[in-house]
């Protein structure tokens, strides 16, 4: 679930500790300071007294800052952030109830000791499953972090690992190629783990930042934008679902050589063996660079292959950038890291209904594997706008599907069984008007990666004109009377209105869109020119244009600062996301038309009041 979402189901006293980790950033002067600053003097320099958009906003501000935060509490040893960031990090547990947080804790400390246990035994027996130097590099690192950690004994100290040593060990375990399941296994054959009372752990969990805790719902939520800072801090480049889908790339062969790297057994079936990759926590660019190639492999070889896995296997277009494997592989974590922060889903929002209604007819086993997969504690998963909060999307959930089901669910479906299968099933829910509402936004942005990716193919030239047509198409659906005849009437050769909306009584709305690929739109001088065009056309046909209205993705803050002084147009501006957001609220109301005076008022529409207005 996004952060905005969060904090406004929250009350102010469960927003509290949150806000206290962001004051101590701001304290310390973070790096954006300046932009921060020009969001807090707009309003109280409490955080407490901000809408949340803008908290959202400053958050976004301090990231880096915030991943700084959380880096220094892993160097807490009592705090087992590397267990619990395990749990609020994985795929559907962004929204979990306390009561299943503590049945998944207290499991992941049994499965825990029993590995415990497995793993102490096989570093001292001479004939063990374990390789000879993967038995060395454990004994190096488990003999570096044990001096870390008992050498303040000497001081007359109190044990601990401080940041100096905790940098030198990551460095260490890196240089090793060792996971993130094996590094905790060997920090806690040093320090042995302690279950905690789960008021303890929920408390301390909160009073980082790192989760929300409701006590009047007993629910904890872990927003999607600290999700990723977790799992970054954690050493998972990218999350569960886009490490599957590569894995589900590679060839058997290739995967065993991942497993008997870090001692997973490869004699499991190929589902199983990507799983315990996965849950081992094992580094995707390792993975990428060396562990998925024959010792010995040429550069060239391994350049082939992640070329190959890019372009024919994930079908990324354009193809990524890179002149050598670290930067191709560092632009795939991005590419993915873009999709996790794309809220669209690939097909519209009715199609995933849809898809999930007949799935789960033709497939009575789905409901539980989903459960199953993503540790969901619902009866019925199987509904959209739920998954799509623990940021659960279409393909995602096709993806742990096998294949002979999905076979079996396209020909019930006559669905073409042809080619890549998951593809053809998300072609066939496909709803082509809903599917370019929800990418609104991406086609202002001229974003053809993002567009492509959730299954929009359009050329760059039709951009300008589908935003016109589906800003249209939105007012349209506010219950406005878009005039075309109007429109060609009062257009000349060299001046040409984008749309008209005729309010009767000769009264005008005029609307002016445009598309941007750099964020900020910023070419006030000739956007007013056009305008005031526009309204000299109505004026001669005896008609009066009440307002202005610009549509963009973005602004930038000198164009909405140079818009509010220019007091002969009465502009407003509408970003794209506030518009579609605003109908999206109209749909919740009582309201046929949409009141039109909400948007006479502000330079910069605000969907927040717009929506709450409706609302009322």
């Amino acid at each position: 679930m996004k952060l905005k979402k969060i904090l406004d189901n929250l009350n102010s006293f469960e927003k509290n500790s949150f806000l206290k980790v962001i004051d101590g950033i701001l304290v310390s002067s973070p790096k954006n300071i300046k932009e921060i600053d020009k969001i807090l003097s707009d309003s109280s320099r409490d955080l407490k007294n901000i809408d949340n958009i803008n908290i959202v906003k400053v958050f976004n501000l301090i990231e880096d800052e915030f991943t700084e935060y959380v880096k220094t509490e892993f160097v807490n040893t009592s705090s087992q952030l590397d267990i619990l960031s395990d749990i609020i990090t994985r795929d559907g547990n962004s929204i979990i109830k306390l009561d299943w947080f503590a049945r998944l804790y207290e499991t992941k400390l049994k499965n825990l000791d029993k590995k415990l246990k497995t793993f102490e035994k096989s570093l001292k027996i001479e004939k063990s499953f374990i390789d000879d130097r993967r038995q060395r590099d454990y004994k190096i690192y488990k003999a570096c972090l044990n001096t870390a950690y008992y050498n303040d004994i000497a001081n007359n100290q109190d044990t601990k690992i401080t940041t100096d040593e905790q940098t030198i060990l990551i460095t260490l375990s890196q240089q090793l190629g060792l996971s993130q399941e094996e590094i905790k296994l060997i920090n806690y054959l040093i320090i042995p783990v302690k279950k905690l009372e789960i008021d303890v752990v929920i408390n301390d969990l909160k009073s980082i930042g790192v989760i929300f805790y409701s006590k009047k719902t007993s629910t904890i939520y872990v927003a999607d934008e600290v999700v990723k800072i977790v799992r970054k801090v954690r050493g998972k480049e990218v999350a569960d679902k886009f490490f599957r889908r590569l894995l589900r790339l590679l060839r058997e062969s290739q995967v065993n050589l991942i497993c008997k790297r870090y001692n997973i057994d490869w004699k499991l079936p190929l589902e199983h063996k990507n799983k315990e990759i996965i849950k081992e926590g094992i580094s995707f660019t390792s993975v990428l660079i060396n562990d998925v190639h024959k010792d010995g492999a040429k550069i060239t070889d391994k350049k082939k292959l992640i070329n190959e896995l890019c372009d024919k296997g994930l079908k990324i277009s354009p193809p990524l950038k890179g002149s050598t494997i670290e930067d191709k592989v560092s632009n795939l974590i991005k590419y993915f890291e873009d999709i996790e922060r794309d809220e669209k889903v690939g097909i519209s929002i009715d199609g995933y209904e849809k898809l999930l209604l007949e799935m789960g007819e033709i497939l009575p086993e789905l409901n539980q594997l989903l459960k199953y997969e993503f540790e969901l504690q619902e009866e019925n998963v199987l509904i959209s706008n739920n998954l799509l909060d623990y940021n659960i999307k279409p393909r995602d959930i096709l993806e742990i599907i096998s294949e002979n089901d999905l076979d079996n669910f396209c020909k019930t479906k006559e669905i073409k069984i042809r080619g890549d299968l998951i593809n053809n099933i998300l072609d066939a829910y496909k709803d082509s008007e809903n599917l370019y509402l929800e990418n609104f936004e991406n086609i202002g942005l001229r974003n053809l990666h993002a567009l492509k990716e959730n299954r929009i193919i359009i050329k760059e030239s039709k951009l300008g004109v589908k935003f016109e047509e589906l800003t249209k198409t939105i007012f349209s659906k506010l219950g406005f009377n878009i005039d075309e005849k109007l429109r060609k009437k009062l257009n000349t050769s060299k001046d040409k209105i984008d749309i008209v909306i005729n309010l009767e009584n000769n009264d005008l709305i005029l609307i002016e869109c445009k598309t941007v690929k750099e964020s900020g739109y910023n070419k006030f001088s000739s956007v007013s020119r056009q305008l005031k065009a526009y309204s000299s056309l109505a004026t001669k046909n005896n008609y009066k244009v009440i307002k202005s209205l610009l549509i963009a993705p973005d602004f930038s803050d000198n164009f909405i600062k140079d818009c509010g002084l220019d007091y002969e147009l009465n502009l407003s501006l509408i970003t794209a996301s506030t518009l579609v957001n605003i109908l999206d609220g109209f749909k919740n109301s009582k309201h046929k038309q949409f009141p039109y005076n909400l948007l006479m008022r502000d330079v910069l529409i605000q969907e927040d009041r717009v929506i709450k207005a409706i609302g009322k």
